[in-house]
């Protein structure tokens, strides 16, 4: 098949939304969010199709079910989207040389945005408004495990933009099947900037082989140090809800470190993850101090793979360490820079913490379930960036702009 004709569809779309007003953008994500909420059963019924295709133990598929609820939330967070401040146009310098020239530094658009992605059909939805709302074009090529969900989502979508009389193609639904992918990872002149969300391999096989610049969205591989100082009562309630909130998503805890002077706390701290069902690999101390208290069947002893695993379900790595220095050695060591937390009423442990670990975000006393543009206050989000380039973190309404130099003059010319 030639993908060739989506892709200078896509490109002649983005010059269309460069005119585009503000009022009439917010219009038209309105709408998709009252349209969303309409048609709830009507992409329930598809998404019904694609969960049948999936095991209801693989970990995709808490991402791929869609319910009522969920699909509130995502016209939700497309309404936040909508009284979010633009940013495009946004002057980020301006200065006048001594040969008067006037030069400003402007927010504009990626332009056409790329994005592979697994068994998320909240991320058609998702990346379309922060797309839209800052006048760059999506091409998509979802997952073929969401194919009836991403389908139902997009249609949804192109009504809304007919309503308005807007170009169908400023959205492009690539066909599931894997040759759209190969394409779009080739499709350099035509795609600005290609953004994987999904597993690390996929994540990985696209860095490797596209032709086009890539924000990588990592794994997301989680610890949480419990240290000297930690209030214990702080400690249960951050862990369980780190863990057990919604274990499908990378914001997730995949291990926890407690300070060795803590370690007769460890049956207390980790005794609400029981009635979660959830299952323990965990080091030759604490094992040992766990066994009298924890469930025999949910209590395993930890090997070296589980040190660095991103578990995506209800299990959990602990391992005892001596010091804040030994956490942090073992951070540095296993993580995927994504979010890390430390539990701590130590004021310097914590400054140290915040500003030695090496991760898109830290946290002090809190979960690390918070990592999410919609709970930092973005509206939305496109993905989590885990590298620096660009952006890093939650990627909202800013991370999808760019800049240029406008310079004005008066007829100056160069010596």
């Amino acid at each position: 098949m030639n993908y060739k004709p989506y892709f200078e569809k896509a490109q002649q779309a983005s010059r269309t939304l460069i005119g585009l007003s503000k009022e009439k953008t917010n219009a038209v994500l309105a709408d998709l969010a009252d349209a969303l909420a309409l048609h709830a059963e009507d992409i329930l019924a598809e998404n019904i199709k694609d969960l049948a295709k999936m095991p209801v133990e693989d970990p995709k598929y808490d991402r791929l079910k869609l319910t009522a609820q969920r699909i509130a939330d995502i016209a939700g967070d497309i309404k936040n989207v909508v009284n979010l401040t633009s940013p495009l146009g946004d002057i980020l310098s301006d200065k006048i040389l001594e040969n008067k020239l006037q030069i400003q530094k402007v927010r504009v658009p990626l332009g056409v945005v790329g994005v592979i992605y697994e068994a998320r059909p909240n991320v058609t939805a998702d990346v379309f408004s922060l797309c839209f709302k800052t006048g760059n074009v999506a091409v998509l090529k979802g997952g073929s495990d969401a194919e009836f969900s991403n389908l139902a989502i997009a249609k949804v979508i192109h009504n809304v933009l007919a309503k308005h009389e807007i170009n169908p193609d400023v959205l492009t639904l690539l066909p599931a099947e894997r040759a759209a992918t190969e394409a779009l990872l080739e499709a350099r002149g035509f795609v600005d900037v290609l953004i994987p969300r999904g597993s690390q391999s996929l994540i990985n096989y696209v860095r490797e082989n596209s032709k086009i610049p890539v924000i990588e969205t990592g794994a997301g591989i989680v610890h949480t140090y419990f240290d000297e100082s930690g209030d214990l009562e702080k400690g249960k309630a951050i862990i369980f809800n780190a863990k057990t909130r919604r274990v499908s998503v990378c914001n997730s805890l995949d291990c926890v470190l407690i300070n060795a002077t803590r370690l007769a706390d460890l049956p207390e701290l980790l005794s609400p993850l029981a009635g979660g069902s959830v299952e323990l690999f965990a080091d030759e101390k604490s094992y040992e101090t766990l066994q009298s208290s924890y469930p025999e069947a949910l209590l395993k002893q930890a090997i070296e793979e589980h040190f660095g695993t991103e578990f995506l379900s209800l299990k959990l790595a602990v391992k005892v360490v001596q010091d804040l220095d030994e956490a942090l050695n073992h951070i540095a060591n296993y993580s995927s820079k994504h979010s890390e937390a430390i539990i701590s009423e130590d004021a310097e442990n914590i400054t140290r913490f915040l500003n030695e670990v090496d991760a898109a975000a830290v946290y002090a006393n809190a979960s690390t379930g918070f990592t999410d543009g919609a709970q930092f206050g973005l509206g939305a989000e496109i993905g989590i960036s885990t590298q620096k380039l660009h952006a890093r973190g939650p990627m909202g309404l800013e991370e999808l702009t760019s800049y240029k130099w406008v310079v004005r003059g008066e007829g100056q010319v160069r010596v």
